[in-house]
């Protein structure tokens, strides 16, 4: 059996976060997007600046999952008014999930999803929700099978393109 672990990013990290996030999101979404939309986005979103100033937010936390000490994907959560859209105080947002294409098919997703799960217990939320872009049916049918439901839609930019992320939520009270 391989090991696992999972660790909280530090800022110690970012040199790790920038290279994991731009491989991974270039990895799942270079084939649905212009060359010039992905870059745009990469410097963007995953400069040192931006990466610092969200491991800084108390309201944001990172995991890294790590096999046989080799980073293979990560996390990020938020919650308040970190969150990107709802920042409903009873909620947490996972605004990212993102395996190394190598380690998809691994269950390494599941370990970081029930790793959010825990944390938003460990909160008291009364539920869990995120975007997922329309036309990536694997992560749809990941979280329909981990029980959510969809509930709204919204527009996520990447580079110059709007885009349609359908909005998903997990009631986690009765």
């Amino acid at each position: 059996m391989e090991f696992m672990k999972i660790t909280r990013i530090t800022t110690n990290e970012i040199d790790q976060l920038q290279k994991i996030g731009r491989q991974t999101f270039y990895e799942t979404f270079s084939t649905g997007n212009t060359q010039e939309n992905m870059q745009k986005y990469l410097d963007e979103r995953f400069s040192i600046e931006k990466l610092t100033a969200e491991l800084n937010d108390k309201n944001a936390i990172f995991y890294f999952v790590q096999l046989e000490n080799k980073i293979v994907g990560y996390l990020k959560i938020n919650f308040g008014d970190s969150q990107t859209e709802l920042k409903d105080d009873k909620s947490l947002e996972i605004e990212r999930i993102y395996v190394l294409k190598e380690f998809q098919g691994k269950k390494i997703g599941q370990i970081l999803y029930d790793k959010a799960i825990e944390i938003a217990k460990q909160k008291d939320a009364d539920y869990i929700w995120l975007g997922v872009w329309e036309e990536n049916p694997r992560a749809i049918k990941f979280y329909k099978k981990n029980g959510f439901v969809e509930f709204d839609k919204h527009i996520f930019k990447l580079g110059n393109d709007e885009q349609t992320d359908i909005m998903m939520k997990l009631k986690l009270t009765n």
